[in-house]
């Protein structure tokens, strides 16, 4: 019964072969409600399915000899395209948002770029840390290391650090990636913090 239910799983990932497409001479046959009927032949078979209203269709054709089920094949399309659409509605897809600093960031400004991180996380979103340095503030990488370190210390309970800090060009970055537990869960009203996507100066 588990060997034939994965071969009919494996099986619609293409099309399968129905009916009078079905060309080989002899089948083991399993009928709709899952009982194995035995080996007969392929006109047997055929006709068993269609006096029960049924299709007759391949779920295993490299097996010897090829298993094949009866059921009603639309229906069956159907359903496992309506499982398809509904699994694909409740992935999340991941996005990486950016927040922007500068290394001078003030109390109130730091405050509420995290209050916009914090909300990405929320929702299962990773985020990009971006330390833009302008001029020759770019040889104090020191100042900024240690905002990220303020940055990574104040989300720890909720974050893990995916890319340690580090320079590209003008800017120091490093993004987190949410906790397990974190993220909320869907229908929930996220927080107010604000309705970009990025957080800028």
């Amino acid at each position: 019964m588990g060997k034939i239910k994965r071969a009919v799983s494996r099986s619609t990932r293409k099309e399968a072969r129905i009916n009078e497409r079905i060309r080989v001479p002899q089948v083991r046959l399993v009928d709709e409600t899952g009982q194995v009927l035995g080996v007969m032949s392929t006109r047997d078979a055929l006709e068993t399915a269609r006096d029960r209203g049924y299709d007759l269709v391949m779920v295993s054709p490299n097996a010897s000899p090829p298993v094949c089920r009866i059921m009603d094949y639309g229906k069956y399309k159907y359903e496992q395209s309506k499982k398809a659409r509904k699994a694909k509605k409740k992935q999340h897809v991941v996005h990486v948002k950016e927040v922007k600093m500068r290394p001078g960031i003030e109390q109130h400004d730091y405050e509420f770029k995290m209050n916009h991180a914090r909300r990405f996380l929320e929702h299962n979103d990773k985020v990009k840390f971006s330390l833009i340095f302008r001029g020759r503030e770019v040889t104090h990488l020191d100042i900024g290391q240690r905002v990220m370190e303020r940055v990574a210390k104040d989300l720890e309970e909720i974050a893990n650090v995916e890319v340690r800090p580090k320079r590209e060009g003008h800017a120091l970055i490093m993004i987190v990636a949410p906790k397990p537990g974190f993220v909320k869960k869907p229908g929930e009203k996220a927080k107010e913090a604000g309705g970009e996507e990025d957080a800028e100066n």
